[in-house]
């Protein structure tokens, strides 16, 4: 069975960063492994807003579209209203 890895906004953070740091290139890295293994990796709609916060308020426009395109590719989970409230 394959495992479900669901990204928090660290990794996300990481992998998004056009800045190639050794941490960012072995997170990177440790991605694309389990997405070639066969891994259903999600990003939830709360961190991509988190991480594109951030991204937007320091203006950096290249991780904007790192994320977008990540966005694009992985499968992305919504926020619910449901899941809000249980949130609070």
């Amino acid at each position: 069975m394959n495992q479900v890895i669901i990204l928090d906004t660290g990794p996300l953070g990481l992998v998004t960063n056009p800045k190639l740091s050794p941490e960012s290139i072995e997170c990177a890295r440790w991605l694309q492994n389990h997405i070639n293994s066969g891994s259903r990796v999600i990003i939830p709609e709360i961190a991509d807003y988190e991480v594109r916060r951030e991204l937007l308020r320091a203006n950096k426009i290249k991780g904007i579209a790192r994320l977008d395109d990540l966005a694009k590719f992985l499968e992305y989970l919504p926020i619910t209203t449901t899941a809000m409230q249980k949130a609070a």
